[in-house]
């Protein structure tokens, strides 16, 4: 844990670092695959920056992508945006089963809040490519390119919390929270009434990286200690 603080509160650096020019992206990234397919779609092109072809319809299959139910009744429906798309553990299976196992992946957490500088820890393993005798590739998700300013915007500790599981549990809750409302909205009393319906997400907060899984670059991922807490 030193090791990474040390590390990552180093002397400066630059914070930019690619695998592909930004000409190369715009010509190699795959749109959107369908509904709530985020996921299954930068898995598309993590597997293709690893030099493994797969179809989007071979992704999206493997990744188990999960869609909003549009015609449930409104807990149903608020239920299935708050699991919509897929996890880290599906993008990491997913990649997996549609590389037929050529390819691995490493969900490191964000929160509770971690102690790095998380650009510079991004990029550092973006450029561990350029020093792999075989030029094997690793890229996060779908960043293929890391620039400060993209990962300020998309990339935050508190994106969002880790899930509660019991989906039991979660079903109930917002069914219970749009009771409330309702009945508050038929009372005419004045006072403070429920504006707000929370949802507790599927996902947790955190980065996942890939790589091929017979590279000394893809067992260093996998042996990588988490980020120390802050």
């Amino acid at each position: 844990m030193e090791a990474v603080c040390e590390q990552d509160h180093g002397g400066e650096e630059e914070e930019e670092a690619m695998l592909w020019s930004i000409q190369e992206a715009l010509e190699r990234q795959t749109l959107q695959i369908g509904a709530s397919a985020c996921g299954a779609t930068a898995v598309v092109d993590v597997l293709k920056a690893l030099g493994v072809e797969v179809t989007p319809e071979e992704a999206d299959r493997s990744v188990q992508t999960r869609l909003r139910r549009n015609e449930s009744p409104l807990p149903d429906y608020l239920l299935s945006r708050s699991e919509a798309g897929a996890t880290h553990a599906q993008l990491i299976q997913g990649a997996e089963e549609a590389s037929k196992g050529k390819v691995i992946g490493r969900f490191f957490h964000l929160h509770p809040h971690r102690l790095v500088r998380l650009v510079s820890w991004l990029a550092r393993w973006i450029r561990k490519v350029s020093e792999t005798e075989l030029h094997q590739r690793l890229c996060s998700e779908s960043v293929l390119l890391i620039r400060r300013e993209d990962v300020l915007q998309r990339l935050t500790p508190e994106c969002c919390l880790s899930s509660l599981s019991d989906v039991r549990w979660k079903a109930l809750d917002v069914e219970g929270q749009v009771k409330q409302m309702c009945r508050e909205e038929e009372q005419e009393e004045d006072g403070a009434k429920l504006t707000h319906i929370t949802i507790p997400a599927a996902y947790s907060s955190g980065v996942t990286l890939f790589a091929l899984r017979q590279s000394a670059l893809g067992q260093e991922l996998l042996s990588a200690p988490e980020l120390p807490l802050l």
